[in-house]
């Protein structure tokens, strides 16, 4: 087998990514700590706050933000100490875990949301026009779906997604109603 080596701007594109993946956490996390929340707890608020009934099935919510069922239910149990979450055994499957947003945990997440879009805003999406707006979504896309063909498809979509303005079959139901159903693809699919 040939050895590839990486040409010089694909050692400085790669490096800059690290660069990225090591620093926004860490940026956002800092933003976020008057609010007593890091980025990803943000993140989970955000997950439950769009699903319906304001609750998702652990394996779920593992899934739309990306993380290991053991790292998401290590942050869930802090959110709960906090008081922003509450586990409690799915009823249409006593085998799950259901997460469900509290009220205070509800207002937490609606105070801060404004402190994390101007942290990305400022971070990230300032000096950005819509044309490279377009480009970070289509390079992170590529990406994504090299590392994991179904995450485009949890990550963004839903309602009001170009799959719905075209009439695309709907998805079926979940099993149960704290598991959402399957989202369709992203809309930011470069190949639609």
């Amino acid at each position: 087998m040939a050895e590839s080596t990486l040409r010089h701007e694909e050692r400085i594109a790669l490096a800059r990514l690290h660069a990225l993946l090591e620093l926004l956490p860490t940026a956002l996390d800092k933003e976020l700590s008057p609010a007593g929340l890091t980025s990803f707890e943000f993140t989970l608020l955000e997950a439950l706050s769009e699903a319906e009934e304001q609750r998702l099935r652990l394996s779920a919510l593992a899934s739309r933000t990306n993380a290991t069922l053991p790292r998401l239910s290590r942050v869930v149990t802090g959110l709960e100490r906090k008081g922003l979450v509450r586990k409690a055994p799915c009823p249409e499957d006593g085998r799950a875990t259901n997460a469900r947003l509290t009220e205070e945990g509800l207002g937490v997440y609606r105070s801060s949301r404004a402190r994390y879009d101007s942290a990305v805003r400022r971070m990230i999406l300032d000096g950005l026009d819509e044309r490279g707006v377009a480009q970070l979504t289509e390079l992170t896309y590529a990406i994504l779906t090299k590392l994991d063909p179904d995450a485009p498809k949890r990550i963004i979509g839903g309602e009001g997604s170009e799959d719905e303005s075209r009439g695309a079959d709907p998805m079926p139901p979940p099993a149960c109603p704290a598991d959402p159903a399957p989202e369709p693809a992203c809309p930011a699919d470069p190949a639609k």
